[in-house]
């Protein structure tokens, strides 16, 4: 019995030092080395904090870039997607209602030139970015809005797409909360 408990005793304390202690303060120093120190990246305007990079936020005045529709609200507390599948009447009901409210605002489009992630959910409901298309689609009405050239609006998208991880992970995509800001500091 000896020869198996002391075992277990060491191997027990070694692994209470290594993951309770090593693992954590090594995972907390290299969260301090990256953007924001480990408290996430904040974006700011005129000194002030305004939100996360990597959270999104709810833009519904037709000035500014939409982002993606939210299943849970943008509340981070509740992240979630809506759980309801492709063929579920109440979801099939939502995105109906989103693609005409996008086609109430945008009547230059078809119904095929919305891209997907400007009337569906996404898996955390907190997405901060959209497709450079779903950007693109959106600069006539802003630019309209508020009285822009349309090309400088547009420069301004072109200007805000964030490119792939190491230009091979992921596809390109614009930070909507960042393009807004930018959009604002325009005039």
């Amino acid at each position: 019995m000896k020869n198996y408990i002391i075992p277990a005793i060491r191997l027990t304390v070694v692994l209470m030092v290594l993951l309770c202690v090593i693992y954590p303060l090594a995972i907390t120093y290299a969260g301090k080395m990256a953007k924001g120190k480990g408290d996430g990246e904040t974006i700011s305007k005129n000194g002030k904090v305004v939100g996360y990079a990597l959270l999104g936020q709810s833009f519904t005045k037709p000035e500014y870039f939409w982002g993606r529709p939210s299943a849970v609200g943008y509340n981070a507390a509740g992240s979630a997607g809506s759980n309801k599948g492709p063929t579920n009447p109440d979801y099939l009901k939502d995105v109906a209602n989103r693609v005409d409210t996008l086609l109430k605002y945008h009547p230059y489009l078809k119904r095929t030139d919305i891209p997907a992630d400007m009337v569906t959910a996404s898996g955390s409901g907190l997405d901060p970015d959209i497709s450079v298309k779903a950007a693109q689609i959106q600069v006539k009405r802003v630019a309209q809005i508020r009285h822009i050239d349309e090309n400088k609006v547009a420069q301004l998208v072109a200007q805000n797409i964030d490119k792939p991880v190491l230009g091979l992970f992921g596809p390109e995509h614009v930070n909507v909360l960042k393009l807004n800001i930018a959009l604002d500091n325009l005039k």
